[in-house]
């Protein structure tokens, strides 16, 4: 680049999506001139998803505007929580992030997922078709123009995931909804209905069941029903929160 230079700095949450040499503050930046301001934060890493408000010398300017000689730049988080247009809020998960999309289906939030590796092209194309919100640790991705909706999962520990995206989107929560394995609605089921699909421990230990009317699957309260309804517990507590 050869032409304005401005000066910038990001909020620091965002920080780590800069070159080290970015992140103690206020740094210089040569711009080419005709690049919008958009282009130019997403040049130095920080995808567009994760910045709220961008202000030019205290003002907030759109992503479309083109930086002048002297300016400074901040690049704000975005607010929490996060609106995001339209509704139902729905969310479609990168292939990496199997544990995050059960535990959200958990929760009863719709939580589409990947489990193999289609590509970053049809991922995209499967936000912008369905208006999801595509959650990813991969950057690149995040920065792909035809997604609907995206948000970078900052951390790879799924509790943390799982707080991260509650704070940030507040989904409305409906435990023990949705099918953890396809993600479709459960509906209360008799032990006579389910009875073949089950094995004769099962049969002769538990009375309560439920199915999925998609994939149907039976769950009742097993073993993992403890940790899982930790796991609930703590979610309604952040959603409280």
């Amino acid at each position: 680049m050869n032409g304005p230079e401005i000066t910038f700095s990001v909020a620091p949450e965002l920080r780590l999506f800069l070159p080290p040499e970015r992140r103690l503050g206020r740094t210089a930046v040569v711009t080419d001139g005709s690049s919008t301001l958009g282009h130019v934060v997403e040049s130095l890493g920080v995808p567009l998803t994760e910045a709220g408000r961008l202000l030019v010398d205290g003002r907030q300017v759109p992503v479309s505007h083109i930086p002048r000689e002297g300016e400074h730049v901040e690049v704000l988080g975005v607010d929490r929580p996060q609106r995001v247009p339209g509704a139902p809020l729905r969310f479609l998960l990168d292939v990496h992030l199997g544990t995050l999309a059960r535990r959200l289906r958990l929760l009863g939030v719709d939580a589409a997922y990947e489990n193999e590796d289609i590509g970053d092209p049809a991922l995209a194309a499967l936000s912008a078709k369905e208006r999801r919100v595509l959650l990813s640790r991969d950057r690149g991705l995040l920065r792909r123009r035809e997604i609907w909706a995206g948000a970078y999962v900052y951390s790879d520990r799924p509790d943390d995931q799982l707080t991260d995206v509650l704070e940030r989107f507040a989904p409305e929560l409906a435990p023990w909804t949705r099918c953890t394995a396809c993600n479709g609605p459960l509906t209360d089921a008799d032990k006579d209905s389910v009875q073949e699909q089950l094995e004769q421990g099962t049969q002769r230990t538990y009375d309560v069941f439920a199915r999925c009317t998609v994939c149907d699957r039976v769950y009742w309260r097993g073993a993992h029903h403890a940790r899982l309804e930790a796991i609930v517990a703590s979610a309604l507590r952040t959603a409280g929160a």
